[in-house]
């Protein structure tokens, strides 16, 4: 197939983006660089110039393609809400040029989406449609598009990681180094589920090629890392302290993170295992956070 990638230089696109060539799959990558588009060409990919805020562009790339496969998304949390609904009109505008075909559209979420009841771990069966976190605009757009009749499904990400980036425990180590301890919520008991980035790639892969629309799969390795856990590997790391703090005391340590801080983002993937015969084989979250070199972590 030809493949359209959005975030195909980013961090889980780049990885996607050889798993694709290696199945014999021609990549097309959204890029908005120049240096972006030379990189996908030494990758063994074709660049599609273009970004999330040109949606022309973005439908040109996607009527260009047999399949698209979305896992772009502006991190930059101060502005998270905007960049949620940002993600809404780039999936709407995806899905438009593939109404009346079956080329499949690969859509990325959270896991917390399919989390129906506090400290219970999410599933694929479960969309709460009451969540309120921001993200569950991803998966709105999906469902319309797939009431639309497109062949829409979605990846949902645990904390994704390597030794280099573990998603919002990137930010956590920064805030930890800028606060010179690393803090917990009470006792620390809510859990981050976690997969690492190469078998989180393999399964965007397997989705694509044996999905079925409006499936929901859960890239998840690990359950659930106890937060207390994570805490005291990220102190190690820094040599620092690690402190429990009381929910008063939150906000002033985390500052953006702070609606983050004692969620418990739990998931299964039982369904996904089963679905799509995938088996994830890499290091653990706490593996990966012991053999990091911490100096590399950007400052808060």
């Amino acid at each position: 197939m030809r493949v359209f990638l959005t975030g195909a230089t980013g961090f889980i696109g780049s990885h996607i983006l050889p798993e694709l060539l290696a199945r014999g799959h021609e990549v097309i990558g959204l890029t908005r660089s120049s240096s972006g588009a030379q990189a996908l060409a030494r990758a063994g990919a074709k660049a599609h110039l273009g970004t999330l805020e040109d949606l022309d562009s973005l439908r040109a790339g996607a009527a260009n393609a047999d399949a698209v496969v979305h896992t772009a998304f502006d991190h930059d949390f101060s502005r998270f809400v905007e960049n949620c609904e940002k993600d809404r009109r780039v999936i709407t505008a995806l899905g438009e040029v593939l109404v009346g075909s079956h080329r499949p559209l690969l859509i990325t979420s959270g896991v917390g989406m399919g989390s129906s009841t506090p400290g219970t771990p999410a599933s694929e069966d479960v969309f709460n449609a009451a969540n309120p976190h921001p993200r569950i605009a991803s998966e709105q757009a999906g469902n319309a598009l797939l009431e639309q009749g497109v062949n829409v499904s979605v990846v949902r990400l645990p904390q994704v990681h390597d030794t280099t980036r573990q998603g919002l425990i990137t930010p956590y180590i920064a805030v930890a180094r800028q606060q010179g301890r690393a803090a917990y919520v009470g006792a620390g008991e809510n859990r981050w589920s976690a997969a690492p980035v190469a078998d989180v790639a393999r399964l965007y892969v397997l989705a694509l090629e044996r999905g079925v629309a409006g499936a929901r799969y859960n890239a998840v390795a690990e359950e659930g890392v106890p937060m207390r856990d994570i805490a005291a590997a990220v102190a190690r790391g820094l040599g620092v302290p690690v402190a429990s703090l009381s929910p008063e005391e939150v906000p002033a340590y985390f500052g953006w993170m702070t609606s983050f801080a004692a969620v418990d983002m739990s998931a299964s993937s039982a369904i996904t295992r089963r679905v799509l015969d995938w088996t994830p084989t890499g290091p653990t979250l706490l593996e990966d956070l012991s053999r990091m070199n911490y100096d590399e972590v950007p400052a808060a």
